[in-house]
């Protein structure tokens, strides 16, 4: 009597060779903070611009309606520059 051969069932796979797995952190929490430190930089990236666009509207309206000059605002950037430092 010839013997059977096995089939496989379609349901199971095997890994592909060859493919590098990922490294696992040493630490949950590391790789927790990792992930929330790199959200929350990406939402900076795309606040900041529009940030920068409603300070420079606000520095327009200043001029336009003259209550300030142009001089106020560039010492008022420099006073922010010098307190940044």
């Amino acid at each position: 009597m010839p013997v059977k051969k096995k089939t496989r069932s379609p349901m199971r796979r095997r890994q592909p060779r060859g493919r590098a797995t990922k490294a696992v952190a040493k630490n949950s929490t590391e790789s927790g903070l990792s992930l929330r430190l790199d959200e929350l930089a990406e939402r900076i990236d795309i606040v900041l611009p529009e940030v920068t666009a409603r300070v420079a509207a606000l520095e327009h309206l200043l001029l336009e309606l003259k209550l300030c000059r142009h001089d106020d605002l560039r010492r008022a950037r420099q006073f922010v520059r010098e307190q940044e430092a």
